[in-house]
């Protein structure tokens, strides 16, 4: 009996020292992914694209660098004929962009909204049909001032607020469609540089009106590989 409790004993000491290196190798790992995804961060907000890809390069694969970055399965680039795909059942117009649907009924009720509210003020506020004529041609020379100065830009910035401000599937859809974006690119071994999700937020940002919510990337190899494989006739 003497000896079986001796065998227990020592049956027991290894196993909390497994459990205790278990748990301070996990917590390291844990440390130095962390101080590498700073290290990472740091060189992006620098701009020093070329110094963040090659560290992400290095850190690829490792016990403390960056999870399945590049880690996707990717098979040969092909190109189709509209005969194979028709033969294999697939669409091409389902390839293309999808149609955004959501706001241009928020765009329509927008105009609604303002055509009643015209109406509402001119029966309450009791206007001449000169001073809405006046009113109507303010408006029109402010919508022709921002199509021909900004491109349309100041409406889509109005536009996209009021659509992530009142409509949740607006909002949800464009979270969905970047974090699809950001999460390919990862998995292919582009590296993402960061992300907006609203004009507002593009414009603080970028200092552009027409800048929409989007992804970008660190992508100077795919460009510079697109550019050589591509023809210059292409391009123009």
């Amino acid at each position: 009996m003497g000896t079986m409790a001796y065998h227990a004993g020592l049956s027991c000491r290894p196993q909390l020292r497994l459990t205790t290196f278990g748990i301070i190798c996990s917590s390291q790992v844990g440390v130095s992914r962390r101080q590498a995804l700073e290290q990472l961060d740091k060189k992006l907000a620098e701009d020093d694209d070329r110094a963040a890809l090659s560290l992400a390069k290095d850190l690829q694969g490792k016990p403390g660098g960056l999870r399945c970055f590049g880690g996707a399965r990717q098979v040969p680039q092909r190109l189709y004929s509209l005969d194979e795909l028709r033969l294999n059942g697939i669409e091409a117009s389902s390839l293309l962009s999808p149609v955004d649907v959501t706001l241009g009924s928020i765009e329509r009720n927008l105009q609604l909204a303002a055509a009643l509210g015209g109406l509402a003020g001119w029966n309450v506020l009791g206007f001449s049909p000169q001073q809405v004529l006046y009113f109507s041609l303010g408006l029109l020379f402010l919508w022709t001032l921002d199509s021909v100065s900004f491109d349309g830009g100041v409406g889509s910035l109005v536009l996209d607020t009021i659509g992530h401000t009142f409509s949740q599937k607006y909002h949800n859809r464009v979270i969905q469609h970047e974090a699809g974006h950001f999460l390919i690119a990862y998995l292919v071994g582009i590296l993402p540089k960061g992300y907006t999700l609203t004009s507002l937020e593009a414009l603080k940002k970028e200092g552009s009106l027409n800048v929409q919510a989007g992804t970008a990337f660190v992508d100077f190899e795919f460009v510079e590989e697109v550019s050589f494989h591509v023809p210059s006739q292409v391009h123009n």
